[in-house]
């Protein structure tokens, strides 16, 4: 690595250790009193690991200048993960805070869509019979038509062969047999007039001539004259604009949130400015495996014809159950962790603690909390990270099984207990020299060797003891041989340890 960039990456670590140390200790420790300050301390901690502490002055592992801790200061009276700051340092740090209300709740959709014809009403032609279009009065896809117009006319041995079974049954003066002709011919889509001109004239049409069902614009044309059809070949299809359908596309995440009967505006690109009024219609009950979204069908008036199949469209979907009451608290009061959602409770008095919660549905503006919040709470909506951060040193949430929550005297006193509600981590045995001896807190600041177990170098860590260890039999600057448990990810306890042979220890 060039020796410039390596400089400039040393010099940023160290001013970037330096500016958290500085922050930690702003918050922490600026609302002390005089009296506080006048007091004698309790101990000395470093500044960036709270459970290293001394009973005297001194400097930490880091290398930085141990920071006095006075009776009343933040965590000890307080309770764990409380954090209190004076109301000058709240003011410069610009908290501001909302209440935890109980609302309806509300929530806007906002996705994409495409117009579409209304397939209720879209009518597809085919022949029922084989032959030719020997006429196509149709000639353009995308063409308003008339009911009753004629479409196409055919010629089909078929047909002809059904008209001549009906003269031949009137000729023989059998009703039966002339009912059942008929019958015939309108089953093979002949119009009735036609059928009536045969009986009429007594005689047969070559070609006969279909009619459109209804009005509408011609979707689809897919002959053209001359051309040979057989049943099942698509003509032409026939629909309406006077009612459209878009197809919007809606997150996995976001379908619980949609209900038939939600109103919906709707914009295009085309025409900026206007807006229209729809509702969802239909909610189909599939997910896409690609895109991870469900289609919701929307349904909207278009009596100008200014919506036009195939146009994209932009929809808010909105969502109200005025009825249901939920707990709501601002966006911007969570802080996602990934594995964990918490909110900054202000207790009052400049007192602040970091709470998990569990979230349910994702609104506009707020989000439904399902756990951890009260109604008439406050929660921090601005500096709540840097709260966070501060409330999650000496918080309980990594003593806290997923079952069960232990206080911290019950947790190092006997972590094996741990057992009836979670595994506990492997125990793992290591050796090294003891620091110092924190008695009243019953601790140790131990310089240990590595533990390849836990991936863990040679570093100097203050660990708490085991309720079946005397403290008062361990001596400082002597080597030991100590069994550790993991209880969370940075929750370590020493359970046993065996001093070191007089042969092993330092200066023999």
């Amino acid at each position: 690595m060039n020796k410039r960039v390596l400089v400039y990456l040393l010099l940023t670590g160290f001013f970037g250790v330096l500016l958290g140390a500085t922050v930690t200790y702003f918050v922490n420790f600026t609302g002390t009193t005089s009296e506080e300050q006048a007091s004698e301390p309790l101990y000395w901690v470093s500044p960036m690991d709270p459970t290293y502490r001394r009973d005297e002055p001194g400097t930490s592992p880091m290398g930085m200048e141990l920071v006095a801790v006075y009776a009343g200061n933040p965590g000890e009276a307080l309770g764990l993960g409380v954090v209190s700051i004076s109301p000058i340092v709240e003011n410069n740090l610009g908290v501001r805070t909302a209440l935890v209300e109980v609302e309806p709740f509300r929530s806007t959709i906002r996705t994409v869509g495409y117009v579409q014809f209304d397939e209720d009403k879209l009518i597809h032609m085919h022949p029922r019979v084989e032959g030719w279009i020997d006429e196509l009065n149709v000639k353009t896809q995308g063409e308003f038509i008339e009911e009753g117009q004629a479409i196409y006319s055919m010629y089909s041995p078929t047909l002809v062969n059904a008209q001549e079974e009906l003269l031949l049954a009137m000729e023989r003066s059998n009703q039966r047999f002339v009912v059942s002709a008929e019958e015939r011919l309108l089953a093979l889509q002949v119009p009735q007039s036609l059928i009536d001109e045969v009986k009429a004239n007594r005689r047969v049409s070559r070609n006969v001539t279909v009619y459109a069902p209804q009005s509408g614009v011609v979707a689809n044309l897919n002959v053209r004259e001359g051309q040979f059809v057989q049943p099942g070949n698509q003509i032409i299809s026939i629909g309406v604009l006077d009612e459209v359908w878009v197809i919007a596309e809606v997150f996995e995440r976001q379908a619980s949130l949609v209900s038939v009967g939600d109103f919906v505006n709707m914009t295009l690109g085309y025409l900026p400015g206007r807006e229209w009024q729809g509702v969802v219609d239909f909610i189909y009950p599939t997910l896409d495996e690609q895109t991870r979204t469900v289609s919701v069908r929307l349904k909207f008036r278009n009596p100008g014809q200014e919506l036009k199949p195939n146009m994209f469209a932009q929809v808010t979907i909105l969502h109200s159950e005025e009825g249901e009451q939920a707990l709501l608290i601002p966006h911007e009061a969570v802080i996602r962790t990934g594995t964990q959602d918490r909110a900054v409770l202000a207790m009052g008095e400049g007192k602040f603690k970091s709470v998990e919660v569990t979230l349910g549905r994702l609104g506009d503006t707020s989000v439904e909390i399902l756990e951890g919040l009260e109604a008439g709470d406050r929660v921090v909506t601005s500096a709540h990270f840097l709260l966070d951060s501060e409330s999650s040193i000496t918080s309980d949430f990594l003593r806290m099984s997923p079952d069960q929550e232990m206080d911290h005297d019950q947790m190092v006193a006997d972590p094996t207990e741990m057992s009836d509600m979670d595994e506990p981590s492997e125990l793992v045995w290591s050796r090294g020299r003891v620091e110092h001896v924190m008695t009243p807190e019953r601790m140790i600041s131990i310089t240990h060797d590595p533990v390849p177990e836990w991936e863990w170098p040679a570093m100097t860590m203050s660990f708490d003891l085991d309720q079946n260890i005397d403290e008062s039999v361990i001596a400082e600057g002597r080597e030991y041989e100590f069994q550790l448990n993991r209880i969370t990810g940075s929750k370590v306890v020493i359970v046993d340890f065996r001093e070191l042979e007089l042969a092993q220890q330092p200066g023999n």
